[in-house]
């Protein structure tokens, strides 16, 4: 089962993440970050691929696409807050 991040885990796991674009969301223990891309296509294609991850590792995104823009928030429900399956889906997405 997944755990929420400690507090030494939160610095070395999130740093990176917020150092490339990543951001807490005030009011929540979460990371949010704005992906664009060059039209709807791109963006809905980008979603496809980090669907299969998602799926994949049992971790769903909250998302939300308008046309070329795809805003990402992770947090993990079951530990009510962010665990180690929110930064291995933020660095996937980093990635695609």
């Amino acid at each position: 089962m997944t755990e929420k991040l400690s507090d030494t885990a939160r610095k070395t796991v999130l740093a990176p993440l917020l150092e490339n674009g990543w951001a807490m969301v005030e009011g929540r223990d979460a990371i949010s970050k704005t992906f664009k891309f060059k039209d709807f296509t791109e963006a809905f294609g980008w979603m496809t691929r980090a669907a299969f991850f998602a799926e994949k590792w049992d971790h769903h995104p909250e998302w939300a696409n308008t046309y070329n823009t795809v805003q990402v928030t992770l947090t993990t429900h079951d530990v009510d807050g962010l665990s180690s399956l929110d930064a291995k889906l933020a660095r996937k997405m980093d990635g695609l």
